[in-house]
């Protein structure tokens, strides 16, 4: 993060340098690049951007993947779209369009835990697309995130993860519960044990999977359930 502040005329160049969007309200851009531990004696922060932010961000994500896979399932879509929005994605392209350094945070922020520094990149990008909502509404917030997101979409593994990892977005999606995982089975020496684990969803039946470690069993299981339910395509779920 900067530790020299840009502001008003200079951080509103600067900004729309990196963003490829002319902004026209210093003070809008200012509370966008600015979190809770440096909003200082104005009081603003973009806690109220990100929130709107987020939302314009997943209804044109949203758009974007119902037109650009008309023939995939909800499941898919919904992992798509987890995938796009994520606070991973979001820092991703905040560093890649350089906006990191702009960013306003308090000297006790500056060290903070890599994890807390990906969600505030986050949180900045989603504010940013807030105020180019604002300004130059839907239109050229889709034209912004279409440039920046359009290629992620279309990346061949954007619908895959982890089959766990998979599994429990999807599974939050439709039915609000993280899968079960339970040990049916356990064969073999020590030495070379296979292991046989249902997996359950609520709503849904379980679904079983193997391998010679517990993890490597869950992994078997939670592709299996994600087939079954046409989340992947078999093609698509080989490791």
């Amino acid at each position: 993060m900067a530790t020299k502040r840009l502001r008003g005329k200079h951080l509103l160049e600067a900004v729309s340098a990196r963003a490829g969007f002319v902004f026209d309200d210093g003070g809008l851009v200012e509370r966008a690049l600015t979190h809770a531990s440096a909003r200082g004696k104005t009081g603003f922060d973009y806690q109220r951007l990100e929130f709107l932010g987020d939302r314009v961000l997943g209804l044109v994500v949203a758009e974007l993947l119902h037109e650009q896979f008309p023939d995939a399932p909800e499941g898919e879509l919904s992992v798509r779209l987890n995938a796009l929005v994520n606070a991973e994605t979001l820092a991703e392209i905040a560093d890649a369009l350089e906006i990191s350094p702009l960013i306003h945070i308090g000297s006790d922020l500056r060290a903070a835990a890599a994890r807390k520094q990906v969600n505030l990149r986050a949180d900045v990008m989603e504010a940013l697309i807030a105020v180019i909502f604002l300004q130059g509404g839907l239109d050229a917030a889709r034209a912004f995130i279409r440039r920046h997101w359009g290629a992620r979409a279309q990346a061949k593994d954007a619908a895959r993860s982890d089959p766990k990892t998979t599994l429990q977005e999807w599974a939050h999606q439709v039915s609000g519960v993280t899968p079960a995982y339970a040990v049916e089975d356990r064969q073999g020496p020590d030495h070379d044990p296979v292991f046989s684990i249902a997996v359950r969803v609520k709503g849904y039946q379980p679904a079983h999977g193997s391998g010679r470690s517990k993890r490597e069993a869950e992994q078997a299981a939670a592709t299996s359930m994600l087939e079954r339910e046409g989340v992947w395509q078999k093609s698509e779920a080989a490791s």
